[in-house]
């Protein structure tokens, strides 16, 4: 190849915050990776992009169980590796303080799955899987379709928890819910069976975990112990089962939040892609998802100029109405200065209730759909 034919790649940061490399199988881990993979390569080949595209995956363990600290210090090695952008880090409680960073010292662009606003920024961009604001209005629709007046709430003790109750009071106000009990919890696995015990003693007839997942563990043998067996709901904490067996087994019989709607044709065809090139085929969330981040950093790299982390800053603004792979059909992408949230329309959000089998789950409700 001469001189003039040959490119270096493009470099894109991938920060993964949420657990240490040991603690997830590797065909998950795998997942992780190839959706962006094949997105990547297939521009390549249809001449969207003219050089290939080369992830640098830094994977530490942030809060709830590690620290802001590693993940800030990841962020600046993918900077000073070339990285005209990260995706990451995804967990609100790492998100908040690392934008203050990006914005100080990093000056490279971020996109994030994190469900909080206080993410968005100049340089912070987000395909929230949720949000702290669109989850419990979600959630009061789901209490009102199944008939539910009163309602009892587990909420875990951090910023993630914090939004969710507080967001969600108001909703309930608006169904004409009423919390009778809100019992707070710890934000890793503890023992929480006192705390259920008080929610049942207030008779709610339906359960809501609000937090990040990691608390939701010991709920379960709580309420066993106790003989009930309300109709319980979480966020999109239900999507991060997706990388423990131990959190799988959770959230049995949970109604929870997810992206992963079988009717999205876009999705479909993509997962028909996946299965073609690695011979399995992952349904649920994660490379759906992850072929919506990747589609729209392959039209930002496309189109920056010059490609540089603020060139590509500015080609994100550009990002319109992309057709996307999650959420519900007719899902669309699209930022803009100051927009900084990318899924348009209600339904990036629909419920989904992991079936007894363990193995399989059923879409339950669609946001927005009465």
């Amino acid at each position: 190849m001469s001189y003039e034919s040959r490119a270096e790649p493009i470099k894109l940061g991938y920060l993964f915050d949420f657990l240490h490399p040991d603690d997830y199988p590797q065909e998950r881990r795998d997942n992780l990776r190839q959706s962006f993979e094949l997105v990547f390569s297939e521009g390549l080949k249809q001449g969207i992009i003219d050089r290939p595209v080369e992830i640098i995956l830094r994977e530490v363990e942030g809060l709830p169980k590690g620290s802001v600290k590693a993940v800030i210090d990841a962020y600046g090695e993918l900077v000073d590796e070339g990285c005209l952008a990260v995706f990451g880090p995804v967990i609100s409680d790492n998100c908040v303080p690392t934008r203050e960073a990006i914005e100080q010292r990093f000056h490279v662009p971020a996109i994030s799955v994190a469900g909080s606003e206080d993410w968005l920024g100049e340089w912070t961009f987000a395909l929230p899987q949720g949000s702290m604001t669109d989850e419990p209005i979600f959630w009061a629709q789901l209490l009102a379709q199944g008939g539910h007046a009163e309602v009892g709430c587990l909420v875990e003790q951090s910023l993630i928890g914090d939004s969710y109750i507080r967001n969600f009071r108001r909703a309930c106000v608006a169904q004409s819910i009423r919390i009778v009990a809100e019992e707070r919890i710890a934000q890793t696995a503890q023992d929480v069976g006192a705390a259920v015990r008080k929610v049942y003693q207030a008779k709610p007839t339906a359960l809501v975990h609000c937090g990040f997942g990691f608390g939701v563990v010991q709920v379960n043998p709580a309420l066993e112990a106790l003989g009930w067996d309300p109709p319980r709901f979480m966020g999109t904490a239900f999507q991060t089962a997706w990388v423990s067996p131990v959190l799988w087994n959770a959230i049995l019989g949970w109604t929870g939040l997810d992206q992963y709607d079988e009717g999205n044709l876009v999705g479909q065809r993509f997962l028909d892609q996946f299965e073609g090139a690695y011979g399995r085929r992952p349904q649920y969330c994660v490379p759906v998802v992850n072929h919506d981040l990747a589609t729209v950093l392959l039209h930002a790299f496309a189109d920056a100029h010059p490609l540089s982390p603020r060139g590509v800053k500015e080609a994100l603004e550009r990002v319109k109405m992309l057709p996307a792979a999650s959420g519900a059909p007719g899902t669309r992408l699209s930022f803009g200065k100051w927009t900084r949230r990318g899924w348009m329309g209600a339904g990036y959000l629909v419920a989904r209730r992991l079936d007894p089998d363990g193995v399989s789950s059923h879409l339950v409700s669609r946001f927005g759909q009465e």
